[in-house]
């Protein structure tokens, strides 16, 4: 029982941290919670499902094409809605986020109709693999498989790449960077298409685990992958990985164990236990700033 709701949870997991990667490395890069973020997740889902029951493709292609549409739309939702408020407040960013994301979410139930749609039964064919006690499925696999490749992709991105480098020097001080030479309109367009990109791929995958994708469905989820970037330590991309496998598997078990009307509630409540032990999060570090 142990083992199966560890797998459940894992495959759960993988999902949140790829969402939560979008926030987290945003809020590194310029401070900023972009509540649009789920909505690009749901824009996700709905690209690789067009992909897959209108143009016929197989899902690898389809979650491709997904990608590079949600890089596109994250980098022209920065371009129109974020940079021109670069130096305002930080309320006035927050309220173009929410803006943007009731904008994309109603223009969704436009297009697509308020009803779920479902991926059509050829898009992945899944079968049983019984491991000791529990039973995996290779959807299951391909779940977890794809997030820890995209994911270890993310950290080469960020830790061995120039632009990487140029990523973690405009996390450290913005302006500082800016006088080194390095172009941060550029990094920062480059941070919304990398967080995008990893958003679409979940938003695809989880279409395909629960086999629904409606207009509404980034709300919930954009809201346990911050949760889950807040647990592990807000602007930590290891935390972010951390904090949303263990939402997952901690979501998981309260459902096993018989709270599944609470089910939404338990990744707050989780949220709101670590950080009044820990305010930084699990992997999150204290910043001191002189005044």
């Amino acid at each position: 029982m142990f083992l199966q709701q560890l797998i459940n949870g894992i495959a759960l997991g993988s999902t949140y941290a790829l969402i939560a990667l979008g926030y987290t490395m945003v809020y590194g890069i310029i401070a900023l919670i972009n509540f649009a973020h789920g909505e690009i997740f749901m824009a996700g889902a709905f690209v690789g499902l067009l992909m897959v029951g209108y143009f016929k493709m197989n899902l690898f292609l389809a979650m491709l094409c997904s990608m590079l549409f949600c890089m596109v739309m994250g980098v022209v939702i920065e371009f129109l809605a974020y940079r021109p408020l670069r130096k305002s407040s930080r309320l006035s960013a927050l309220i173009s986020a929410i803006g943007v994301s009731i904008f994309l979410s109603s223009l969704a139930m436009m297009i697509f109709g308020a009803n779920a749609k479902g991926f059509p039964d050829t898009a992945f064919q899944s079968r049983q693999i019984h491991i000791g006690s529990g039973d995996i499925s290779t959807l299951q696999i391909l779940i977890i498989g794809v997030s820890a490749l995209l994911m270890l992709a993310l950290e080469f991105i960020v830790q061995k790449t120039k632009i990487g480098k140029a990523m973690r020097a405009t996390s450290e001080d913005y302006s500082t960077a800016s006088l080194m030479g390095i172009n941060v309109n550029f990094v920062i367009s480059f941070t919304f298409a990398l967080g995008s990109a990893l958003a679409a791929a979940g938003g695809v995958l989880v279409g395909v685990l629960f086999n629904s994708v409606s207009f509404n469905m980034g709300l919930m989820a954009g809201l346990k992958a911050f949760a889950a970037a807040v647990l592990g330590g807000i602007g930590s991309i290891p935390g972010a990985m951390l904090g949303g496998l263990f939402l997952g598997v901690a979501e998981v078990t309260g459902v096993a164990v018989g709270y599944s009307s609470y089910r939404d509630a338990i990744a707050f409540a989780i949220l709101v236990l670590v950080l009044l032990v820990r305010p930084t999060g699990l992997l999150g570090s204290k910043i001191q700033k002189k005044v």
